[in-house]
């Protein structure tokens, strides 16, 4: 759904089921369980030997009301049954004149009228939480924009999952872009999580898309983004300015298929070619993420890859590998890549991501981010002349 359809639907109002990015509710045939035992009680007490009354189970009703609807009237309106089914109960009994009785009612009515506040406290509850999330839509659309189909020469993919349950937005960024000098990507993990990961993050990729379009060499681009992260940090005031740092890797694919890598600390890449495994893509020499170092020092060696025709290359954060199942083993991407390969970019990352799911067998302890890249160059057959002279795609 749009960040549009999704005010409109915000400002119509909630309906029954999952409010929008919530966990989801009880079903609405769930809204027939509190008539369900409201029978149930008045066939037992008709059976029930007359010296025994079960009458004063009819006060649990209410209270189921209140937990299977989210509409604040709906405990309100079983309540009045449940006094009416009360109030029969007690007639064929001979019991109206009886404490148990007069118990019952006045039972009913408290426990209605609590299942009426708790349903009313609930929606406001469940209004924030939409509202919450309606925010943090649209500022992650703000900071990590979607990513095209195709970007120059390579068709591309990404996949972000928050570690909050709530959330939708942390520490983890990406982008790409296509420049004179090539397309070009970078992802990256900001340490910690919260408001300063999300500034800090902003502050990254705002770098990256000023110097991905004005430096031409990769490595000019990560010195760039070094001396950005420390100006911000510092006018900021993060606290704890002097332990904050970022992991990234950054990528540059030309036409001719030459890929080029720098790596700031960050896990690397991983190539998946057809017929061969899966290659790692990094070098012996390390270098510290950006942070560590003075930003005049940050000078990562670029490695330089040749891309056949078909070729992808996977960047991803550490809230991937670092999955770990019930046992504490990791989630072994590059084993389980060849597997999920087949297909669409974004159609492999979305089974990626199910697995190291079904590996952890629990929602995600961490941010993980993936950017998956086909290199996929234009054919002459595939660029068509336009009819004000610029060149367009099929």
């Amino acid at each position: 759904m749009s960040a549009t359809g999704w005010i409109r639907e915000r400002l119509a109002g909630p309906a029954p089921g999952a409010a929008p990015g919530g966990t989801g509710t009880w079903p609405r045939t769930a809204l027939a369980l509190p008539f369900i035992g409201m029978a149930l009680v008045v066939v037992l007490n008709y059976f029930t030997d007359t010296g025994v009354t079960v009458e004063p189970a009819l006060t649990a009703v209410p209270a189921l009301a209140a937990v299977v609807s989210r509409r604040t009237w709906y405990p309100l309106l079983i309540g009045l049954c449940t006094e009416a089914a009360a109030f029969l109960m007690a007639l064929s009994s001979d019991s109206l004149g009886e404490s148990v009785h007069s118990a019952t009612v006045f039972a009913i009515v408290l426990v209605a009228a609590i299942g009426w506040v708790s349903a009313t406290l609930r929606l406001r509850q469940e209004k924030a939480l939409a509202d919450a999330q309606l925010v943090a839509e649209v500022a992650r659309r703000v900071l990590l924009r979607p990513v095209p189909d195709r970007v120059g020469s390579v068709r591309a993919a990404v996949h972000y999952a928050a570690a909050a349950a709530q959330a939708r937005i942390g520490g983890d960024l990406y982008e790409l872009v296509n420049t004179r000098h090539g397309v070009r990507a970078v992802v990256g993990d900001v340490r910690g999580k919260g408001l300063n990961a999300v500034e800090t993050a902003a502050a990254v990729l705002g770098a990256f898309r000023e110097a991905a379009h004005q430096e031409p060499a990769l490595d000019k681009v990560a010195g760039w983004l070094a001396v950005s992260l420390d100006r911000a940090l510092h006018e900021n005031d993060h606290t704890g300015v002097e332990e904050e740092f970022v992991t990234l890797v950054l990528i540059g694919v030309g036409p001719d298929g030459t890929a080029e890598i720098a790596n700031c600390g960050h896990p690397s890449p991983l190539l998946l070619r057809e017929g061969e495994g899966v290659r790692v893509l990094g070098l012996d020499e390390t270098v510290p993420p950006l942070g560590v170092l003075d930003p005049a020092d940050v000078r990562p060696p670029v490695q330089r890859v040749r891309l056949s025709p078909g070729d992808r290359v996977l960047l991803f954060t550490d809230g991937v590998v670092e999955a770990r199942d019930r046992a504490g083993a990791f989630y072994p991407l590059a084993e389980r890549l060849p597997a999920h390969a087949l297909g669409h970019p974004a159609e492999v990352l979305h089974r990626v991501h199910e697995d190291v799911v079904r590996h952890v067998g629990r929602q995600l302890g961490d941010d993980a981010a993936m950017l998956l890249l086909q290199y996929d160059p234009l054919t002459p057959a595939a660029v068509l002349p336009h009819q004000n002279g610029q060149l367009t795609h099929r």
